[in-house]
């Protein structure tokens, strides 16, 4: 059980996050030393910033940076940067397990920028001495409604039908900390919901839900973030995690809030 083990220090890089924060809470519920490291606290990965001092003395380190910028360059430079001077400093540090956390679909949608810069930081995690293990998670409930803005033209929004199967970001937190504590897998583990939805129909329910008038359209030559999608572009392969919160039950709850 994790409440019956002895506590560890762990650093959460992006511990300030949606999901960093989530973690750290979590993680202290249990009883472990938490450091929620960010910019704002004199940790930067991506200049390396405070990286030797914040993981003295660190048994598990679990990285949920997320780049400032989506443009191609910008978040391939992020990733690249902020992973290797983080695997440089774990290695230096003696860090026992690092846990990153990825998207599914990463190796999948090669012609989407943001994915293949996720991409290149898996590989440099795999590339490191550090033992690791990398979740890779579907998209967040919260995140909804900003992907439907990107597909929305006036009064319509254009989005594929292919099915995903989102999740809270609860529910994420909660398997980090579960991979986490747990032994290094050295390679992925997948999470997903509880629940596969059209992207369409998701989109559709969660405007009705806040009273948006806006109308989607199925269409299956929709790109999303610059790439066409299948049934499986977006979904966990059979055997994956799964969260437990249902997508109509996080939506009931938003709305309400």
């Amino acid at each position: 059980m994790l409440e019956n083990q002895s506590p560890k220090k762990i650093v959460v890089l992006g511990g300030t996050g949606l999901i960093g924060s989530k973690v750290v809470a979590k993680l202290q519920a249990l009883g472990h030393d938490v450091v929620a490291a960010s910019p704002s606290s004199g940790v930067n990965a991506v200049t390396g910033e405070g990286l030797d001092a914040v993981l003295a003395g660190a048994n598990i380190v679990i990285d949920v940076v997320n780049s400032p910028s989506f443009e191609e360059k910008a978040v391939l430079e992020f990733f690249e940067k902020s992973s290797r001077n983080l695997m440089a400093a774990e290695a230096k540090a003696g860090i026992g397990h690092h846990v990153a956390l990825s998207v599914v679909g990463t190796d999948r949608l090669a012609d989407n920028g943001y994915f293949r810069a996720k991409l290149a930081q898996e590989k440099l995690i795999k590339a490191a001495k550090t033992p690791y293990t990398i979740l890779r998670a579907t998209q967040f409930f919260e995140f909804v409604g900003g992907i439907a803005e990107t597909a929305a033209d006036g009064e319509t929004i254009r989005l594929s039908p292919a099915l995903f199967q989102p999740m809270a970001s609860d529910d994420v937190a909660a398997a980090l900390v579960e991979v986490a504590l747990a032994a290094p897998v050295n390679g992925m583990v997948e999470v997903g919901g509880p629940e596969k939805i059209a992207l369409d129909d998701c989109a559709r329910r969660f405007l009705s839900a806040k009273k948006d008038s806006r109308k989607v359209i199925a269409d299956v030559h929709a790109r999303y973030f610059g790439s066409v999608l299948n049934d499986q572009s977006l979904t966990p392969a059979n055997g994956a995690r799964t969260g437990k919160t249902r997508f109509a039950d996080w939506l009931s709850r938003s709305v309400h809030a």
